[in-house]
């Protein structure tokens, strides 16, 4: 395949899973802020955080805004001047689909086109305004309803691989910065110890939702809902396609189905270094998980599949020729 649509495929995959996500994430720390005992700072602030926007949010905002939850709402919902807002994560899904739509199933296009105006128009301001929950419900249900047919009609070949490579891989980042900033924000939380339980409780149940594992982790998990369990869950369940270790696992298989494309090795480095994360992950799911290990694991999670995705970049993506600016930090098409 021409690298420029292997790199439009890899970020259609990777802007759609982000879209799917963050409105989840704004969807479930809405009800959180409602039900919790903790302050709309401690509820707010983690999701800021998850989504990187904690400098530029500080900046344009000031750090007091983040208690905000309209503010908070607003800035990542169609604040355009923020790469990772909704809009302009839809419109870079939309933008990079049409780069490569010899390749996209007609449905799927259709789906995120549709998507794409919407939110464009006043109908998506006038349900945020008015049904906030029925606005992110849409947006889910549209970025699932695209992934679905991406799997149900087109072809399963390399095009379909890269897409599917870069959701999974976004979609193991995503996991492990929600449940690291969420694990950090309640044990920083200032609440005293005759609530400290109920509000572990809230928390840990907002986040299984924020990643669709309530129903699974409580079918699977017999017991208190702990942040051990819950971590373990999220992190090592590979039964459950949101945890970090099944994710894992499909990137691999997927680098391992694309066709080689320079001397018979495909992306060697990355799929080594996911080779190598797997059987760490395999190698401290044999024993317990250590709460004090929580933060160091997550974090290590999130750096080498950084390092993956550039890795994945230099060898099967199209790299910038001499004098060419690459499109970085948000761009509609392509590289971050």
């Amino acid at each position: 395949m021409i690298s420029r649509v292997t790199d439009h495929c890899f970020w259609f995959g990777r802007y759609l899973e982000r879209t799917e996500s963050t409105a989840r994430l704004l969807q479930v720390t809405s009800t959180l802020a409602l039900d919790s005992d903790l302050t709309q700072l401690e509820c707010w602030q983690p999701v800021i955080i998850t989504a990187g926007e904690e400098e530029r949010f500080s900046q344009l905002r000031g750090a007091q805004a983040m208690g905000d939850g309209e503010a908070v709402q607003e800035y990542l919902a169609f604040n355009d001047d923020v790469p990772v807002c909704l809009r302009r994560s839809i419109a870079a899904a939309r933008e990079n689909a049409r780069s490569v739509r010899e390749v996209v199933s007609l449905e799927a296009w259709e789906s995120i086109n549709e998507l794409h105006l919407w939110i464009q128009g006043p109908a998506a301001r006038s349900a945020y305004d008015e049904h906030r929950y029925g606005f992110y419900r849409h947006i889910r249900k549209e970025t699932q309803l695209c992934m679905g047919l991406l799997r149900g009609c087109m072809l399963h070949d390399a095009s379909l691989d890269f897409i599917w490579l870069g959701l999974m891989l976004e979609r193991i980042g995503q996991t492990a910065r929600i449940l690291d900033v969420h694990h950090h924000a309640l044990t920083a939380a200032d609440v005293s110890e005759r609530t400290r339980s109920i509000v572990e409780v809230a928390v840990w149940l907002s986040l299984l939702r924020a990643c669709y594992g309530f129903e699974a982790f409580m079918k699977s998990h017999r017991g208190a809902v702990t942040g051990e369990a819950v971590a373990s869950f999220l992190i090592f369940e590979a039964r459950f396609p949101r945890a970090v270790r099944h994710c894992l696992r499909r990137a691999r298989e997927r680098l391992e189905e694309i066709r080689p494309a320079r001397d018979g090795r495909p992306a060697l480095k990355a799929l080594g270094r996911l080779r190598s994360l797997e059987e760490r992950l395999d190698a401290v799911a044999a024993s317990r998980l250590d709460p004090k290990e929580v933060h160091e694991l997550l974090t290590l999670i999130v750096d080498e599949t950084q390092a993956a995705c550039e890795e994945v970049r230099v060898d099967l993506l199209a790299v910038p020729a001499a004098g060419e600016t690459p499109n970085l930090n948000g761009a509609e098409v392509g590289t971050e």
